[in-house]
């Protein structure tokens, strides 16, 4: 579905009866709302409603000229719950949607049953500008995140996967290829200049950490931080898989995202 928000257009869609416990599945960058593909079928299976939502510039949403603030971000996701008037969900964020996550969860926590913050930083890296910069710049200079495909591809999924999985990782490479250049940069932009570490020590919302065990994007140890100045947050490591968990390892994820969801029954 398309819905607006400040003259913007977001793209979200919902699976299932909206009865059931909707569970908000927010991507990384550079990806949309295919990236759940692993976790769709499985809770519906589970007797959950699924909403995906694309971030700003990306999937279905329209990109606005940045740079993007992570409040910003997390306010798109908050329109989108109240348009569709649903109870309070289990958000689910991967990489910079588990940074919006936890901006949803400080600024609109009466939206959220439960935040699972997935392969996410709580601050901006010291190195940001050396890390980002580059890759902001080449993606306006060419007006197209396709030169950054490889090597992001490279930091995503391990050698293992591509050659297990071919098809699925041109999927994912196709998409970041795909994505809109501003919408990107944007984004980046707001990865390279947030900080989160302050306000977590307040979450009001009950809080799941997962890392996978060889992401070079996201150390694990910074995600493994954002368990601990959080209320009663629980983390876990998932072994042999790089940025992309749920998708390389979906038989360690699923379970963990299944019994953290039992909770709350």
């Amino acid at each position: 579905m398309l819905l607006m928000h400040e003259g913007r257009r977001l793209h979200a869609d919902l699976l299932g009866e909206r009865d059931r416990p909707v569970v908000c599945l927010v991507h990384a960058l550079a990806a949309d709302s295919g990236l759940w593909a692993e976790q769709v079928p499985v809770l519906l299976a589970a007797g959950c409603a699924v909403l995906r939502v694309d971030l700003r510039g990306h999937g279905g949403s329209a990109a606005t000229p940045g740079p993007y603030r992570m409040a910003e971000l997390a306010a798109d996701v908050a329109a989108v719950l109240r348009a569709l008037c649903l109870p309070p969900v289990h958000y689910v964020g991967l990489s910079l949607g588990g940074m919006v996550g936890q901006a949803l969860a400080l600024d609109h926590p009466e939206l959220l049953r439960s935040v699972v913050i997935c392969d996410a930083l709580p601050e901006s890296l010291p190195n940001a500008e050396e890390v980002w910069g580059p890759r902001i710049r080449a993606a306006r200079a060419a007006g197209s995140v396709a030169p950054l495909a490889e090597g992001t591809m490279e930091r995503w999924l391990t050698p293992a996967f591509r050659a297990a999985r071919p098809a699925r990782w041109e999927e994912i490479r196709a998409t970041v290829a795909a994505t809109d250049a501003e919408g990107y940069a944007a984004c980046a932009e707001a990865i390279s200049a947030f900080s989160h570490v302050a306000r977590l020590p307040g979450l009001a919302v009950p809080a799941l950490v997962l890392c996978g065990e060889e992401d070079h994007a996201v150390p694990p140890a910074e995600a493994e931080r954002i368990a601990r100045l959080v209320p009663d947050g629980r983390f876990h490591v998932i072994p042999g898989a790089r940025h992309l968990p749920n998708v390389e390892r979906p038989e360690l994820f699923n379970p963990l995202l299944l019994e953290w969801l039992a909770r709350f029954r």
